[in-house]
């Protein structure tokens, strides 16, 4: 289930240690994506830009996501390994996409420069392209790499799901729309304003695909590797659409209060490119508010989980709660 310490207010109760359980999956899974990379010649440009970003570190949250929803249903985390890694690379490629100068033109990741700034935008480009293509060939053939992995029928179901997620249906488009959101300064953002139940409706769609898909799918992943029922799955699921859009909220209102110091990447982008954000529709302290109001319907949708799902209420609660 995880560690735990005294809570220092109830000294008779235990209280889950987020903190550790963090750190000590984030070793896991660090651990096994640089297996994949060893594969390769590391003196390859290719390779070499595909493993600065995605041993840049990071908080992990999608594929720990997974390893917790394994853990809730009762099964062994370290089957969902597999496909937590793929989510990982394929989360990866789309934030190297993300930074280019197309796309939202950043210049740092992780407090490190973007793979653009460190080689080139066609390195990035193809940097991206490799670790999306070679996360199904992880998923498809876990043998070389992993211990323990679903059987072939649950891999084949988790090709579906995760293309799914993070394709035309799911991410990808949400980057498409994110690109066209209307800024407050066009003209038909004006014509619009008054409705801000529309532009907000509109924003959480772009975020349910762009981000909340592939949370949505990391928690699925770890559920469908653990054998989970379907009364498991459906409960999970709507636990990860509002921790997933929770946690979108509080990137747009990290962005305008964050430490660029602790986030590793500027703050303030948002407003000064004009961009549709909840802070921006909602305003500041409604924002943190909904995010509040969604993560507390997240842990009531696993109330009926015992004590292993602990993971799982902790993270929801840091979403709210983290600076970075």
């Amino acid at each position: 289930m995880g560690p735990l310490r005294k809570n220092p207010l109830t000294m008779n109760e235990f209280s889950f240690d987020l903190s550790a359980y963090l750190n000590e999956n984030k070793i896991l899974v660090e651990k096994f994506l640089a297996k994949i990379l060893s594969q390769f010649d590391p003196g390859r440009e290719l390779v070499q830009a595909m493993a600065h970003s995605l041993m840049a570190g990071g908080k992990r949250l999608r594929p720990v996501l997974g390893l917790a929803a394994a853990g809730a249903c009762g099964g062994n985390p370290l089957a969902a390994l597999p496909a937590c890694c793929a989510i990982e690379m394929i989360h990866t490629y789309s934030l190297i996409h993300d930074d280019l100068p197309a796309m939202d033109n950043d210049d740092l990741r992780r407090g490190l420069p973007t793979c653009h700034k460190k080689f080139s935008e066609p390195t990035a480009i193809l940097a991206g392209d490799a670790l999306l293509t070679h996360a199904f060939s992880v998923l498809t053939q876990p043998e070389i790499i992993f211990d323990s992995y679903p059987d072939k029928e649950i891999l084949l179901k988790l090709v579906a799901r995760i293309s799914d997620a993070a394709g035309v249906n799911g991410m990808v488009e949400g980057q498409m729309l994110d690109m066209h959101a209307l800024s407050f300064e066009g003209k038909e953002s004006k014509e619009k304003s008054g409705n801000k139940e529309a532009l907000l409706n509109h924003l959480k769609k772009i975020h349910g695909l762009k981000t909340g898909r592939m949370i949505c799918v990391s928690v699925e992943a770890g559920a469908l590797s653990a054998g989970a029922n379907s009364h498991m799955c459906d409960s999970l699921m709507l636990y990860a659409e509002n921790i997933g859009l929770a946690f979108q909220v509080m990137d747009d209102i990290l962005n305008v209060e964050g430490d660029p110091e602790i986030m590793g990447k500027a703050a303030g982008s948002d407003a000064l490119n004009d961009k549709m954000t909840f802070p921006s529709i909602l305003g500041l302290d409604e924002s943190k508010t909904y995010a509040r109001h969604l993560v507390d319907t997240a842990v009531t949708a696993i109330e009926g989980f015992d004590r292993k799902a602990d993971p799982l209420r902790a993270i929801a609660r840091y979403i709210i709660n983290r600076d970075h």
